[in-house]
């Protein structure tokens, strides 16, 4: 999936939490929020990609998940929250190369050529892994740990990368070849930039072999390097995305410049982004993995950094005149997402409001992205009752409508589109603040799925009123238009 994430390690957030957030990025595909309950949870899991079955542990924990609405080709669950406060977001498809995937070759499916002969399961891959590993995790470094194990038995038919966190720490784990992976501790001062390609560019092999502190990784990696001559490395300095990652023409058009733009909003004054002279440009191949942050990031950071259509640069495709390379590179803010979460794991909070899941449907340029209580046994209708009929009574079609309509009249909806965003941020964020208290002062649990109500009916409210508004904009700008006092 051609996806893009953003880690925020806790002293790089405005507010000690943590947050791992992710654009899913499929191809229009449909997307929900709902609640699995341990009831509904399966306990035995059958791939429809890749045919492998699984058997899975009898004690799940409740989680949310954002499943494709059409089960044609699988769940799907993007990302979820769990009763323990663990957040996971799976998968950004990362890159690697022919040497890696010769030596450990992807685990995919292989049909039956002739009568007689069994079909041949692949491995697990995107559309399995949150049913896999989030309902049975109670740590960041848990998830990395379990989803090791699934990997080391089953195998990959796809390379990804994986964000887990807790309320005090993030690791990211990616996967090298069919059943090979490495995992790192997220620095708790960084914030991480991935887009879909290979990304830890520093790796500690002798903590990884050693104390495993702050590195994880598959017992045979280092015998996996150097019996297939991996390691492109020079001077005894390890960077993995030298050995696993790739740098192909396709990424300095699809990849790195997504990862310089967010650079560039992270470390404006630290680094030269723009010039002849900048120390990275757009097409540049050791753009860093993370950043420290000249600044503390807020949510709304990591939504306008995820919102990117590379505006203030010569390479915005909304730019009203041609400056030779508008358009030319692909934009984190891209048509076809079908969901984007940011999974906030806060502190200073009772354990049971820890968590809070940022949602947003459709283009994140133009759509708004709205805060929800995880921890609760059913979520809004409104997020939840989606279907395959474009409807303006949830939140998904919603927003792909005031996407596609203010795509076309940019110029004259883009206000509107950013008051919208402001609009439910703020009121978002007032609800969070006002039933925090509510919470904390009787401990109530229904109280989370009243505030849910509440936020999904103002969400609706403001989705309602922009939808007409970029509706009237764009129909103002139709090319039959036609009026008698024209002449």
């Amino acid at each position: 999936m051609p996806c893009t994430t953003v880690l925020v390690g806790r002293k790089a957030s405005n507010d000690n939490s943590t947050m791992i957030a992710r654009t899913d990025d499929g191809h229009f595909d449909t997307k929900k929020l709902v609640v699995v309950e341990p009831k509904d949870q399966k306990r035995k899991y059958k791939s429809v990609i890749s045919h492998v079955e699984i058997e899975l542990p009898d004690d799940p924990m409740r989680y949310t998940s954002c499943p494709s609405v059409d089960p044609t080709s699988g769940i799907w669950a993007a990302t979820g929250i769990n009763s323990a406060n663990v957040g996971m977001t799976a998968t950004e498809t990362i890159t690697s190369n022919p040497r890696v995937l010769a030596a450990d070759p992807l685990v995919e499916y292989k049909k039956a050529k002739k009568r007689g002969e069994k079909d041949v399961p692949g491995g697990i891959g995107e559309e399995d892994i949150i049913v896999l590993v989030l309902p049975y995790i109670h740590s960041a470094r848990e998830g990395v740990l379990r989803l090791a194990e699934l990997l080391e038995k089953y195998g990959t038919y796809e390379s990804n990368g994986i964000a887990f966190n807790d309320g005090s720490e993030i690791w990211w784990m990616e996967t090298i070849g069919g059943h090979h992976w490495m995992a790192k501790r997220v620095p708790d001062d960084v914030v991480v930039i991935m887009p879909n390609q290979f990304g830890m560019d520093s790796f500690d092999l002798d903590d990884a072999f050693g104390k495993k502190k702050a590195h994880l990784c598959s017992a045979d990696l280092k015998e996996f390097i150097a019996e297939n001559h991996l390691d492109l490395n020079q001077n005894g300095v390890f960077n993995p995305r030298n050995v696993f990652g790739s740098a192909s023409d396709q990424d300095h058009v699809y990849n790195t410049p997504r990862a310089w733009f967010m650079g560039r909003y992270l470390t404006p004054l630290t680094h030269k982004w723009d010039g002849p002279d900048a120390e990275f440009t757009p097409e540049s191949d050791n753009i860093p993995w993370s950043f420290v942050p000249e600044r503390k990031m807020a949510v709304e950071d990591v939504k306008y950094m995820l919102s990117s259509n590379y505006q203030g640069t010569p390479y915005n495709p909304y730019l009203n005149h041609d400056t030779g390379v508008r358009g030319k590179y692909r934009s984190i803010g891209i048509n076809r997402t079908g969901v984007t979460s940011v999974c906030q794991i806060r502190n200073g909070v009772p354990e049971k409001i820890s968590g809070i899941e940022w949602i947003c449907f459709g283009s994140t340029t133009f759509d708004a992205l709205l805060p929800v209580y995880p921890n609760v046994p059913k979520m809004p209708k409104y997020l939840s009752d989606v279907t395959l009929d474009v409807s303006t009574e949830n939140f998904y079609w919603a927003s792909c409508l005031i996407g596609a309509l203010a795509d076309h009249s940019y110029n004259a909806c883009i206000q509107h589109v950013m008051r919208y965003q402001s609009a439910v941020m703020t009121k978002g964020r007032e609800l969070i603040k006002k039933f925090d208290k509510e919470f904390a002062d009787s401990g109530d649990e229904s109280i989370l799925v009243k505030a849910n109500e509440e936020l999904a009916n103002m969400a609706k409210e403001q989705s309602t009123k922009t939808l007409g508004k970029v509706l009237y904009e764009s129909s103002v700008s139709m090319k039959n238009g036609y009026n008698r006092a024209d002449n």
